[in-house]
């Protein structure tokens, strides 16, 4: 997969008319992680892959998802979710295109030991998770708890947060977002 992620970075770089420089001023991320990236060595944590991609601006949804899926479209088969990420992390997303869409629904999943990286994540919008398995370590800004099966947590996505699985099974969420920004 890390070579598909650089590969869908390159063509959405060079279909901007953009240098690797000037998507790196862009976005904050040096210039050789982002080169590491696209050559397929480097495997970027979520928080580092959205990091890139507000160079442009995209969506992590919109990175991962197939340009072709009508507007209107109602039911959703578990084969059709848009893998957002893979490895130690992994999202699947609810429809791929939610640019007319108020709400973006995931299933995540953490295995022991993952997170989303050790940079904070902030973007626009509300948040909000319940865990259906594992254990989950939520930091938003200076709060931090440890959630299991069953709790919940609820917090506007413009304070830092972060997201590891400090357990040694998997876990399992359900998670939304308003609007669909991440």
């Amino acid at each position: 997969m890390d070579k598909e992620i650089g590969l869908r970075l390159k063509n959405i770089r060079t279909g901007r008319n953009l240098s690797q420089r000037q998507l790196a001023r862009q976005s904050g991320v040096a210039n050789a992680t982002i080169s590491q990236i696209e050559a397929g060595k480097l495997n970027p944590t979520v928080s580092m892959l959205k990091k890139v991609l507000d160079g442009f601006p995209i969506s992590l949804g919109d990175f991962f998802g197939n340009d072709f899926e009508a507007p209107d479209r109602v039911f959703f088969r578990a084969a059709d979710l848009t893998d957002i990420a893979d490895g130690g992390v992994s999202f699947r997303q609810v429809g791929a295109n939610l640019n007319n869409r108020a709400i973006q629904l995931l299933t995540e999943c953490y295995q022991p030991g993952a997170g989303t990286g050790k940079h904070a994540i902030t973007h626009e919008g509300e948040e909000c998770g319940i865990i259906l398995s594992g254990c989950l370590e939520v930091t938003v800004g200076e709060q931090s708890a440890v959630l299991r099966k069953g709790d919940a947590y609820y917090f506007k996505s413009n304070q830092p947060h972060q997201f590891r699985n400090p357990g040694n099974k998997p876990c399992e969420l359900i998670s939304a977002c308003t609007p669909p920004t991440f």
